[in-house]
């Protein structure tokens, strides 16, 4: 049986073609991005170029897909290739090990991909990617901050000027604004953030007291990650169900 022949049950054939033909870039393959790159391949997605710097820390067990004691150490690309490869063999996946800047970003011809979900930490970094998506005419979905919460039906998709809370939100509306990006497609949680604590361990761990480290649990980034990927597939299958009924 083909295995994606349950979501060609809600996508129809048409849908999965279109799937199987399209190319979508991954920024970042943390709690977030990590969740929306295996959805894509398990949802058919027949390229994906997967993008992060980072390599697999005991840390990241708690909250990343891509991060089992096995793979502690191993670039997080490597890792999300090989469980890729596992779901779905025939994804063309091409990993990039690099630090998304204003001119690391020029190495990817943004027109070739029909999706890009951008899922990085840096806000200069999300800035380039959301610029260079503007003028190559790419579809774009941006998630905004998933750290310091604890509630994962708080999660919305809108446009970013119609974002509030979010402390990151917030400050990519004024860099938006200030770029001259006229709107752009978001996940983003309307909880108010946690003043996390931090340990003493924890900041053994990070090397030092950092206050900003944001604290995580397992269900609250990955769902971000997963409404980010749904984005993605609806819009590239061209099939969008039937809405909430809200009576």
């Amino acid at each position: 049986m083909d295995v994606f022949s349950r979501t060609e049950l809600l996508l129809g054939q048409a849908g999965m073609e279109r799937l199987k033909k399209a190319r979508v870039a991954v920024f970042g393959l943390g709690g977030v991005g990590g969740y929306a790159a295996e959805a894509l391949a398990r949802s058919g997605v027949g390229a994906l170029d997967l993008v992060d710097n980072d390599s697999v820390s005991e840390t990241n067990i708690n909250r990343q897909i891509v991060a089992l004691l096995s793979t502690v150490g191993k670039r997080k690309t490597e890792a999300a290739a090989a469980r890729i490869k596992d779901v779905s063999p025939a994804c063309a996946v091409r990993c990039f090990d690099l630090f998304v800047t204003d001119e690391t970003v020029n190495a990817f011809h943004f027109a070739d991909y029909d999706y890009v979900i951008e899922a990085i930490d840096t806000v200069s970094g999300k800035l380039a990617i959301v610029k260079a998506c503007a003028a190559a005419k790419t579809p774009i979905v941006s998630c905004m901050g998933a750290g310091n919460k604890l509630d994962p039906t708080a999660f919305e998709v809108t446009d970013i000027y119609r974002t509030k809370v979010c402390p990151l939100a917030k400050v990519m509306r004024k860099l938006c604004r200030e770029n001259g990006i006229e709107r752009l497609k978001v996940v983003y949680s309307r909880e108010i953030p946690i003043a996390a604590a931090q340990s003493e361990s924890t900041a053994k761990r990070e090397g030092a007291y950092k206050p900003r480290v944001p604290g995580s649990v397992a269900f609250v980034p990955s769902v971000a990650g997963l409404i980010a990927a749904g984005e993605a597939v609806k819009a590239i299958a061209g099939v969008y169900g039937n809405g909430i009924d809200r009576s």
